[in-house]
């Protein structure tokens, strides 16, 4: 029921778009710096008894989300004038006039059994309407991050004009224990750190957990078996299979293609690694690249045609593109150190990847053909950056230096408004990927 009902909030949040687009309201993203836009949120009402805690917590969710972007800006509710009475009642917009809100969320939250209904609206102060068509969610008292989550990607898609990306979730690598004794499991969380549920035990080793595109699979490396072997595991009943490879290869670093049928990874064999692609229909497995260079960390295309990947073909670890079939790989990383941990944004027009030089990891992006390059974070180790769904922001892994040091996960903007942003968790976390909005 809740699905289905979603299912629907997001039908009517896309014909809303439509008008949202070209209303006065609207904040252009861009490489610049800019002014984050000012916002006000009244405590959201609450209709039924005992719905007052859920409200207040879905108003404070929503604002956190915005305000996290750093293209918003929440203006103190010791400014307001006044806030309506009523989810109904009418706007005095002369009030958030007076406070240079631009912008005003209000919000109305109902409480039965278990069931939640929210209702919000988004108002353009100094035009004096409503952006966008009001909108109404059902959820569970359980699931009111969702809920809140969902209203914040609303508010956000209209604002910008481009998707959200507040109601999705990472699959990262969950650390715990002394740094030369780590205990690793694969976990889930939502995109801020939240609802951690772990998907594997401390029984084996495990690396690099990557989402499938629905988000519904995990690929993972798990060392159970003496050897690195590729897994497969279902999110939902956390069953898992593992992906077969000859007596004596080891296989590491997959990555789904863009609709999830097939898996690319690299393989060792004989001494040399190189790229593979399995079917994971009908098992093929398809050789991409045939070098005495260690090839690694591929990814595919938004479009699947081609692949993004590392080498040292060239005498020190490079990024490179080919085809998705194989063939000619070129070069695309010309800068000062090493490259590697190359990922497709799911724009298509740029590529994010690690950097090392002089002694400092960083974090940066470039278009796909190597111009543009920009570094976005430096620190003693940077690595395994991952992109949210809408392509506008990075998370990524960040480990302290000495024998005490530990692994946490950092998101930032690609456009560079806003510092790393830790996302907190109660333990070390690394290799992060991010799914795609829930459905």
């Amino acid at each position: 029921m809740l699905k289905r009902l979603l299912s629907i909030f997001v039908m009517c949040l896309f014909a809303g778009l439509a008008s949202a687009q070209s209303g006065p309201l609207r904040i252009e993203i861009t490489d610049g710096v800019i002014e984050p836009l000012p916002f006000a949120l009244p405590t959201f009402q609450a209709e039924t008894v005992g719905a007052e805690g859920v409200a207040a917590d879905i108003g404070r969710l929503v604002s956190q989300d915005l305000v996290n972007t750093g293209l918003f800006r929440a203006i103190s509710p010791d400014a307001f004038i006044s806030t309506p009475a009523s989810f109904s009642a009418s706007i005095a917009f002369a009030d958030w006039r007076a406070i240079n809100a631009q912008a005003l969320i209000t919000g109305a939250v109902a409480v039965s059994g278990d069931q939640v209904i929210v209702k919000f609206r988004l108002y353009d102060v100094f035009a004096g309407e409503e952006l966008g068509d009001g909108l109404q969610l059902v959820g569970t008292v359980q699931g009111w991050r969702r809920l809140g989550h969902k209203v914040a990607d609303a508010v956000y898609s209209r604002v910008t004009g481009e998707g959200g990306y507040f109601d999705s979730r990472v699959v990262f690598i969950a650390e715990s224990g002394p740094k030369d004794n780590r205990q690793k499991r694969v976990a889930i969380m939502d995109y801020d750190g939240a609802n951690v549920q772990y998907l594997t035990d401390v029984g084996s080793i495990v690396l690099a957990p990557r989402f499938s595109p629905t988000g519904d699979r995990v690929l993972y490396t798990s060392y159970a078996s003496g050897f690195p072997r590729i897994n497969v595991l279902d999110v939902a009943n956390v069953g898992r299979r593992e992906l077969s490879t000859a007596p004596g290869e080891m296989s590491f670093s997959p990555r789904f293609s863009r609709d999830g049928s097939k898996v690319i990874y690299s393989l060792i064999n004989g001494g040399n690694t190189d790229l593979f692609m399995t079917d994971l229909g009908s098992g093929q497995h398809i050789r991409l690249t045939s070098a005495p260079s260690i090839e690694t960390a591929p990814s595919f295309s938004p479009d699947g045609s081609q692949i993004v990947f590392e080498s040292d073909r060239s005498g020190t670890q490079q990024l490179y593109i080919m085809s998705a079939s194989g063939g000619e790989p070129r070069r695309i990383s010309f800068g000062q150190g090493r490259y590697g941990s190359p990922v497709w944004s799911p724009r298509g027009d740029q590529i994010a990847f690690t950097n090392q030089e002089s002694g400092r990891f960083h974090i940066g992006v470039m278009r796909t053909d190597g111009s543009e390059e920009r570094l976005l974070s430096t620190s003693f180790l940077d690595e395994s950056p991952t992109w949210s769904p809408n392509g506008r922001v990075i998370m990524f892994m960040r480990e302290t230096q000495g024998a005490g040091g530990t692994a946490s996960l950092y998101s930032i903007d690609i456009a560079g408004r806003t510092q790393p942003r830790q996302v907190l968790l109660e333990s070390g976390a690394s290799d992060p990927s991010w799914g795609p909005l829930q459905p």
